[in-house]
């Protein structure tokens, strides 16, 4: 499993999301897109993610994915991606770009809207989201769900009735949504054991 940060960057709540896969039984790496910077406000976090170049993120993700593939422990076919918030658009983005890739996992992350982009996904995909998320509202999943039907190509997406952004990090004080996250952490390890085992 490739385990993709928040814009806060390689965290701790990252690292235990990643330790989380690996007691489910994957091999799980979490690559750091931010070189060692850690974000706790979210303008730091913001001017991170705004530096951190979309190319090179992506060559960092396909390099994680490489090396999984490699590794004598992994069975090359079986490689999924999970993300938030930044890194669930991420998730994605490793989708259109790695042909590869047996499962994406994204949780509130942004969908592509390029239908040529949509066209080159072949894994199947988890999507868990806020109702009330301002950044990616309904509207826009319902969209790219539509899309990827056009494709002939299917997604579990579920949207959380008065969840928002980052509703499943415990750090997000005001916004975290326990019973939504915990639902979405036994979809995410349902589909991962239906898609990788």
């Amino acid at each position: 499993m490739v385990v993709i940060q928040e814009w806060w960057g390689l965290n701790d709540w990252v690292k235990e999301q990643a330790r989380k896969l690996a007691e489910q039984g994957y091999v799980a790496l979490a690559p750091d897109l931010y070189r060692g910077q850690v974000a706790s406000d979210p303008n730091a976090a913001h001017e991170l993610m705004r530096g951190m170049p979309q190319d090179r993120a992506l060559r960092d993700l396909e390099g994680a994915f490489a090396y999984l593939a490699a590794r004598k422990d992994v069975e090359a076919k079986k490689i999924g991606s999970v993300g938030w918030c930044m890194g669930g658009g991420l998730s994605l983005q490793l989708a259109v770009h790695e042909p590869k890739l047996a499962a994406c996992v994204v949780n509130y992350g942004a969908p592509p809207t390029d239908p040529a982009d949509i066209a080159k996904i072949h894994a199947p995909i988890l999507g868990n989201y806020g109702a009330l998320d301002r950044g990616i509202p309904p509207a826009n999943v319902e969209a790219f769900e539509k899309a990827l039907r056009a494709e002939g190509k299917t997604m579990d997406a579920k949207i959380y009735d008065g969840a928002g952004h980052a509703f499943e990090n415990p750090n997000n004080k005001d916004g975290y949504r326990p019973e939504a996250a915990a639902d979405a952490w036994n979809r995410t390890v349902a589909f991962l054991a239906k898609a990788l085992k």
